[in-house]
């Protein structure tokens, strides 16, 4: 169990949060949610020790052991992949290390008989015995392969290393476990695992996460960052979408009724306050409403962007035709021979493992690169709007404001008026449609990019993994527009929910080739679990 204790945090007069109150207890799994800026991995951080807050403390058990997600893929360059999850239960790692250093020694004292024979009891009451076997069981589970674990973390990519820093939480079943967005830069199958191994974890979960599937199969709890404050909830995201606005809509509709009684009390001690037969009534009135409590509506941190895609024509019968499409980079191939046809009303998620596969063909797709072999057809009434996964080459001139960067994809015509009305519709309302590119944030940066595909009136979208740095708000309105969008989408994206309501075909990009089904993408995960089941079966006999 944790405890935050009148805890406030501010940066100058801006105030994060005040006096917060909240226990995490026991066998619970808590979802931090909040605004982006609203404080959430602050307030990790806070929780672990690794921050100051202003004022409050944090009180949690003297023998309890807290872990959390490490975001430095640099840390541990110089360790093996081994030592760095074995790391995570640092009090095991140094009786392990001065372990194998006794052993280790040519003359062995009998002194350091005794010494071995301390730290073996030390070994076993940690799990010493067990270690091996469970980082095996959790770099497994998050697809780190057996080749790989002996080697040291600089000869891992970002990918492999984000896995294996996850597992180091993850290890020695600590009493506290903080999570910083386990979900990124994992694929699907790898998140699902990690469902499953938070759904049998028994000690206390906190969780930050944009992923709103992960957040409702793992949650027991959310505890919601807003009006500088922290609410804590029972139930999961879903659970607390409608109780939040079931509160809100609560608290909106008893300020309109104080609003409307104090402005009745009001005309009535106008109109009568000089006429000696309602004086007393008036007198009444005065005192009634000096009583009466109106509270200002709190203003909410969160903000909603409102993403609609307006294609300017509908797509004809031909919109993409791919034959014997092949590309390798640095001499590993990432597909070859990929054939495929877009239909008209396709929304087609392409899944896989190899993200940089998925990449690469909509690059190609977007003609930003060249295939090795094969080739392409785009239908003559089709125009795209590309959203790639790095955009930073997009924001390559700094010196120009919002307005003049979006004026960059838009027609010469276009009145000033007309760029802002896309840019407030991305948040970037009055002042902040001046601010310059070199200061927007990886979030901002998304939602011009979303502005700029709007803008287009594309009728085939490309979106390679849109929801990185956006809030679970901004998600939300992407998804929906996604949903309401007439025509075509191809799109890659780690973000379950969003997968399961925009497709209705699946393309996933195995060594072997394309599986291609017209299925929505729960439908294609349990057909996958059941082949997997029947191969076992079939093994077994």
């Amino acid at each position: 169990m944790i405890t935050a204790a009148n805890v406030s945090l501010a940066y100058g007069k801006r105030v994060i949060f005040q006096d917060v109150n909240i226990k995490f207890t026991p066998g619970n799994c808590y979802g931090l949610i909040g605004a982006n800026g609203a404080g959430k991995s602050t307030f990790l951080k806070i929780l672990a020790g690794q921050r100051e807050a202003d004022r409050g403390e944090i009180i949690k058990g003297p023998k309890e052991r807290l872990a959390m997600l490490n975001q430095d893929q640099f840390a541990f360059d110089e360790h093996t992949v081994f030592d760095t999850v074995i790391m995570g239960h640092m009090k095991l790692y140094t009786v392990m290390a001065e372990r194998e250093a006794l052993y280790a020694k040519a003359d062995f004292s009998e002194e350091d008989g005794v010494r071995s024979g301390e730290l073996e009891t030390i070994f076993g009451e940690l799990g010493g015995y067990e270690a091996e076997a469970e980082a095996a069981v959790l770099l497994s589970g998050l697809g780190i392969s057996e080749e790989l674990r002996q080697k040291r973390m600089k000869e891992l990519d970002g990918n492999d290393k984000v896995r294996v820093l996850l597992a180091q939480a993850l290890f020695g079943n600590p009493d506290i476990l903080l999570l910083d967005e386990p979900t990124n830069q994992l694929d699907i199958r790898t998140i699902t695992w990690l469902e499953e191994f938070l759904s049998r974890f028994q000690n206390t979960v906190i969780i930050v996460s944009h992923d709103r599937h992960f957040l409702n199969q793992v949650c027991t709890h959310m505890a919601d960052i807003d009006y500088g404050k922290i609410t804590a909830y029972v139930g999961n995201y879903d659970f607390w979408q409608q109780a939040s606005q079931l509160h809100f809509r609560q608290k909106e509709s008893e300020a309109k009724k104080a609003n409307a009684k104090a402005d009745e009390l009001k005309a009535f001690i106008q109109r009568f306050s000089s006429n000696a037969s309602k004086a007393k009534q008036a007198t009444s009135r005065k005192k009634l409403l000096e009583k009466l409590t109106i509270e200002d509506m709190p203003v909410s941190s969160r903000k909603y962007p409102y993403i609609i895609f307006n294609p300017e024509r509908p797509c004809g019968d031909v919109i993409l035709e791919i034959e014997g499409l092949s590309k390798s980079i640095d001499g590993v191939s990432l597909f070859e021979n990929l054939t495929l046809t877009v239909n008209k009303g396709d929304k087609i998620a392409f899944v896989g493992t190899n993200s940089l596969a998925k990449t690469t063909l909509f690059q190609i797709l977007a003609g930003e690169i060249e295939p090795d072999k094969g080739s392409f057809r785009w239908g003559v009434t089709i125009s795209s709007a590309y959203f790639p996964k790095e955009n930073t080459s997009y924001f390559s001139n700094e010196a120009l404001d919002l307005i003049g960067w979006l004026r960059q994809f838009a027609s010469p015509k276009e009145h000033e008026s007309f760029l802002r009305g896309f840019l407030g519709k991305m948040l970037f309302s009055g002042e902040e449609a001046l601010k310059k590119t070199s200061v927007l944030s990886g979030g901002e940066r998304v939602r011009c990019m979303l502005a700029k595909m709007m803008l287009s009136g594309a009728n085939a979208l490309i979106l390679d993994e849109p929801t990185n740095h956006l809030d679970l708000e901004s998600i939300t309105a992407l998804n929906n527009g996604l949903n309401a969008f007439s025509e075509v989408v191809l799109f890659a994206s780690h973000d379950h929910q969003l997968v399961s309501t925009v497709a209705n075909r699946i393309v996933e990009i195995t060594p072997d080739g394309i599986i291609d089904v017209m299925m929505g993408f729960d439908d294609y995960l349990a057909r996958g679990e059941r082949d997997m089941v029947g191969l076992e079966e079939n093994q077994a006999a």
